[in-house]
């Protein structure tokens, strides 16, 4: 802890001024002067921190002050965090936080007014106040590529009935260098989280004083610095090679790009030297039952990012008088009979089982953090981690879907799914049955091995209920009964469990919206967190 020279209070690092201020009397100190003056210099290797640790998910969090900490940033929990002394390994850059509190709660507050199905909880005043600084460490990386380079492409035109490919080899030497690549060093802190407020501005970091986190937390590097170097050498490669494929003399040859190892061996590419780095984040959990959601801010830039879970009875209320309007839409647009009613039951339940299916595939990824290398590389090795692309899920999507104009984008969705009936009227009625039958076999082919791998309630139910439904709208449709009150009886029946489907989308959102709770049990720091 860092006391004032004149009253003896205790300094906290204020944001405005970028100086250690005194909280009574308001006097100001220069962090890397009074870090100097300290028992441990700015020359040490180490310097002293209080580490908290939480019970029920073994997160660590570090302070340069002794005051209890009483909840846990990762999981949410609300208990007092046990505590003890270690030397920290100094970091060789810091960002200090150019963003106050009060900027991330507007931010915060100003992404809310659009989130209009959000639970009321999370509009609290309380709860909104309970951002918490934290530094999250960083690996910072700095590829070189110096030499000389060869790359091949070609040249291809028509003479007359013959098609030429003159082949070229490119030489030249190259000398470039990319600082800045950075990549967070936490397990605890997920690679979509940190990607999703991104980027920092590496050009305003400073050399590390443990001054600066005085008043604020910080995370410890617990990820091997080699896990992402890979990454940083293929961004420079990609860089480097769009640059000579687009040059004004080479704007006839096309290039093929060649792999990652041959591209780096053909640009002398080296990863020369890695560094880790503090950067600020503003970080609030909001927990419920065992899952947890995130709102995140760049301390640097003021970017925020949030998982918004839904408020489940105001979605379904939106969602009604939603309704209204489109079903006025469709009877002016076009005149239904029983049989085309019965089919377009059929294509929305259809739909529906894809929407569930692709979501209960989207939460299986992100349960898994499929996506997240760091956290793998500590859970399942380095190899296993080198085996994952990150790609996002085919559900992505629908998360954006309540952080932006929801209301917007479901008018704009409604009015592309009324085109789309229209195609499907136009069809033959032997093409809707083989669409109908098709959808079916494939939606269930990749649902229920899906459904098998997560442990979700009613699951198997939700997943049958539309296909059942598919499947009795076709039997009715194929044999063709005379009677209409088949037709609309079985439309009645398919928009049933159509709805029972669709409730269950809404429902699984709210896992899809959130994570679960985080179980680290890490020591952070030490020796599987190297750096060469």
């Amino acid at each position: 802890m860092y006391q004032c020279n004149n009253c003896g209070g205790s300094l906290r690092f204020d944001i405005a001024s970028q100086q250690l201020a005194c909280e009574y009397c308001k006097s100001q100190y220069n962090p890397y002067e009074i870090d100097a003056a300290a028992p441990h210099g700015a020359e040490e290797s180490v310097y002293d921190v209080t580490v908290f640790t939480c019970p029920q998910c073994g997160g660590e969090l570090l302070c340069t002050d002794n005051s209890a900490a009483e909840f846990c940033s990762f999981c949410g929990a609300s208990t007092i965090l046990t505590s003890r002394l270690k030397s920290e390994k100094r970091p060789h850059h810091i960002i200090p936080f150019q963003k106050t509190k009060e900027d991330c709660k507007k931010a915060y507050q100003k992404l809310l007014r659009y989130a209009v199905f959000a639970p009321r909880e999370l509009k609290d005043p309380d709860y909104i106040d309970s951002f918490r600084g934290i530094y999250m460490p960083y690996w910072s990386y700095h590829i070189a590529q110096r030499g000389s380079f060869s790359l091949q492409a070609e040249h291809v035109y028509r003479a007359g009935n013959y098609r030429i490919t003159d082949t070229y080899r490119l030489t030249g030497d190259i000398d470039a260098d990319f600082n800045g690549f950075v990549y967070d060093a936490s397990a605890s802190f997920s690679d979509e989280i940190s990607a999703s407020i991104a980027p920092y501005d590496i050009c305003a970091a400073k050399p590390f004083t443990p001054a600066i986190l005085s008043g604020f937390y910080a995370d410890t590097a617990d990820v091997d610095s080699r896990i992402y170097e890979p990454d940083a050498v293929t961004l420079a490669n990609d860089y480097s090679f769009r640059r000579l494929s687009d040059c004004p003399e080479y704007r006839k040859l096309s290039f093929s790009r060649p792999s990652d190892f041959q591209l780096s061996s053909a640009l002398c590419t080296d990863c020369e030297q890695v560094r880790s780095a503090m950067f600020p984040v503003w970080f609030l959990s909001y927990r419920k039952g065992d899952r947890v959601s995130y709102a995140t801010v760049n301390g640097q830039t003021g970017k925020i990012s949030a998982d918004l879970p839904v408020d489940t009875r105001r979605y379904l209320l939106g969602s009604l008088l939603l309704a209204v309007p489109i079903y006025i839409l469709l009877n002016l647009r076009f005149t239904i009979i029983p049989r085309t009613t019965l089919l377009l039951s059929a294509f929305l339940a259809l739909a529906a089982a894809i929407i569930y299916v692709a979501e209960l595939r989207e939460i299986n990824r992100r349960d898994r953090r499929e996506d997240d290398i760091g956290y793998l590389s500590r859970t399942q090795g380095a190899a296993a981690a080198a085996r994952r692309t990150k790609k996002k899920g085919p559900f992505a999507y629908l998360r954006g879907l309540f952080k932006g104009k929801s209301v917007v984008l479901l008018v704009i969705g409604s009015f592309f799914a009324i085109q789309m009936f229209q195609v499907v009227l136009v069809l033959s009625f032997s093409l809707r049955y083989v669409s109908l039958l098709l959808g079916m076999i494939v939606v269930a082919a990749v649902g229920f091995p899906t459904v098998k791998k997560l442990p979700v309630r009613r699951s198997w139910l939700e997943l049958l209920c539309p296909l059942t439904a598919v499947l009795l709208d076709f039997l009715i449709l194929y044999l063709d009964p005379a009677s209409d009150l088949y037709f609309y009886g079985g439309t009645l029946l398919s928009y049933i469990m159509s709805c029972f489907s669709l409730y269950a989308v809404i429902c699984k959102y709210n896992l899809l919206a959130t994570r679960p709770l985080p179980q680290l049990g890490r020591r952070g720091g030490e020796p599987h967190a190297h750096l060469e």
